[in-house]
Formats: C-alpha cells, structure tokens, sequence
C-alpha cells in the first residue's frame, strides 16, 4: 500500500505507477477496484476555514467528523448532509470528504438544499498521468472551470485523486421538526410526499419506510428553520394533508434530528442478512418498480426518487426491473452476488463513450480504480 503525505508525494506516486491504483480514502464505502492500494489518508486536515465568508477548504483525507467539529463550534454544517455508511457496511475507519466529493454523497436535504456537487467550489487532484490540477475557486463568485469541480463530484477516483476540496457550507437553522404520518400505501406516501414537496412550506426531508418497518408504514417530512415558523408550517401541512386520512404526529427537534440520521445512513438496513441495493427513479415510477421487485424490504428517500432495497442474497434486481429510467447500485453484497453481478448500473452506449473518451483525456493510462463504471453512478441522476 502507498500512503503519501502531501501533494508531491501522491503525484510521485501516480507518476512511477507502473500498473493499477485502488485510491482509498476511509475505506468506509466497500467500494473495491483493482491493483495497489493508494490511501490519501495521510493528506488530512482543514487548510482554510472563513465563517463569514461561508467557505472551507480541506484536504481529501480529512475525516468528515473533524470537518462537522469544526463547523458545528460556528454554528454551521455541510447543507447535503453526507451519509455515514459505518452502520450500513460494517466498517469502522473514519469516512473523509475526499471519498464523500468522489461519490457525490448527498443525504435527504437533496431535494431542498442540492447535491455535494452544488457545494465543491474548487477542487486539487493528481491525474492518471501524475499531474497537479486545480479547478475553481474558494468563493461561489469564482466560477472558473466549475463544470469540472462538478465533474470531479462523481467520478468515484476514475479522473483523477483527490488532494484538496473548497466547499461551501450553510448555517444551522434554528430548529427542526418531522410529521409522521402513518399507514399510508407506497402510492398513496407518494402522492403526499410530492404535494407537500410542491407546497410553499419548504420540505428539507420527504421519507417513507414501507415493508421494512414491523409497525406499519411510516412518512416523514422535515422541515428546518427558526422556531415559530416551523411550527407554523407544520401545521399548515397537517392541513394540506388531511385528504390522506393518515394518523399524523410532528417529532420535536430531538426525534426529528434521529429520524433522518436514520433515514440518512440507512440505519434500518444494518442488521438485514440480504443484499442492499440503492435505486434511482422518478418518484411517480417507485411503488410500481417495487411491486415487481422481487424484494424483501425497502424504503423511499428523495420523495421515492431514491430507494433504499432490500433483495435476496445473488438475485439481480436490474434483472427484476427490466428497463426503467434510473439506474440501480449494488450497495452491499456477498461475495456470490459480487462476483456475478455489476456494482454500478451498465452505462447507456451514448454515455460510455463520453465516459470513456474522460478517462482517456484524464487518466490515458487507465490505472485510476480501474474496473469501476466511472462518472455515472450512485447520485449522478
């Protein structure tokens, strides 16, 4: 295993590669790609940090907690909410925002707030060709090749290593709270997550925790912001709802904070024996994707845009589904499963050439975690 300690060190160690890297950052994903082991673990901690000017800069092995640390003593915090896949995958070292910005990590604030990507300002990384780059800026107004920042955010260490991240980062509101409503369909929490989503009173959160649950199906919307307010929409939308005829409780900050670490680091799938899938989809397409799934269990985050799957142990569920508009990644499986089936979604032929044509302009010798799919993936779509 190499393990540089600064940027010098790492492109050295790209440069004299003479066969495949495997970049490792935390080790916390189980993502698996061939050759050396590469670990920026050693290029760790935060380089700059203005909380007035809303940024921070940090370099791609700094772990995650440290950077929540540093944030949380100014009352501030990363908006796209990043998953802690410890619980989920069974492992134990520290996840860090070179691996988070890689797999562009975004949590349930998705679908208020944006994705990883919308926050990367700028970004340092060592090429397949063990070439220093940078890209973008450490203010929103600097916006010098962002569309690369973004193409970084993705990329799963394909294009290039990671060295250092800008982010922007937001205040944390004042409080939150989460209407539960319970037993509603898959169809019928859809339809009330997407007219609560399409309210005026700003959803940070939309979940809904079907078969899985043994007490019955469960809907969570979020909201976030100072206290009367939230109390205020709270009740607007209990109102808004009502044609649902569920049963309807609101958690307090405390239950509401638990609830989407939960649903965040999908806490419900831990202990589960079957394999773990993640989809992708149209909200409206989700309850009858599921219906032919062939699954054991599953929950919808993202409004059901995204899924959270539960599927015996070696069963394809790409196969199940047949074609759909999404895609679907094999999240956590046995080793049967992995060695007959794909992590990543097969990419669209249109889509493989692009994809293939970057990685032959970023890395022509191929040796960045060879055998993973590449830009498209995980939270792309």
């Amino acid at each position: 295993m190499s393990a540089p300690t600064s940027e010098a060190e790492l492109a050295d160690v790209v440069k004299s590669a003479t066969g495949p890297l495997a970049i490792q950052g935390g080790g916390t994903r189980g993502i698996v790609a061939e050759g050396e082991r590469l670990s920026v673990a050693g290029l760790s901690g935060i380089t700059l940090y203005e909380p007035g000017a809303l940024t921070l800069v940090a370099q791609a092995g700094t772990p995650i907690a440290e950077i929540d640390a540093a944030l949380a003593a100014e009352n501030q915090r990363l908006a796209f909410e990043p998953m802690d896949p410890r619980a989920l995958m069974g492992t134990d070292e520290e996840p860090t925002l070179g691996g988070v910005i890689a797999a562009n990590v975004s949590g349930p604030r998705r679908i208020q707030g944006g994705a990883a990507r919308d926050y990367a300002l700028g970004v340092r990384f060592v090429d397949g060709t063990g070439t220093v780059v940078k890209n973008g800026g450490r203010v929103m107004k600097n916006v010098t090749g962002y569309d690369l920042v973004k193409l970084m955010c993705g990329s799963f260490g394909t294009l290039g290593v990671l060295t250092e991240v800008s982010l922007k980062v937001l205040p944390m509101p004042e409080t939150e709270g989460t209407l539960l409503l319970r037993g509603l369909s898959d169809a019928e929490a859809v339809e009330a997550m997407a007219a609560a989503m399409g309210s005026p009173f700003e959803i940070t959160g939309a979940a809904h925790c079907a078969t899985i649950m043994e007490d019955g199906p469960v809907t969570a919307l979020r909201m976030e912001g100072f206290e009367r307010s939230v109390a205020y929409r709270l009740e607007q939308l209990k109102t808004l709802l009502a044609r649902f005829d569920a049963e309807m409780t609101v958690g307090d900050a405390a239950m509401s904070d638990w609830v989407w670490r939960s649903v965040r680091d999908a806490e419900l799938l831990r202990d589960v024996p079957e394999d773990i899938w993640r989809l992708s989809c149209k909200p409206s397409d989700a309850p009858g994707l599921m219906a032919r799934s062939g699954a054991a269990g599953w929950f919808y985050d993202w409004g059901g845009g995204r899924i959270w799957v539960r599927m015996p142990e070696g069963q394809d569920l790409r196969a199940a589904l047949g074609s759909f508009d999404g895609h679907a990644t094999l999240v956590r499986g046995s080793a049967r499963t992995r060695a007959a089936v794909p992590m990543f979604q097969p990419e669209a032929p249109g889509v493989a050439r692009i994809s293939a044509g970057l990685r032959a302009r970023f890395d022509p010798r191929g040796i960045l975690n060879r055998g993973l799919m590449g830009p498209v993936a995980e939270e792309v779509a």
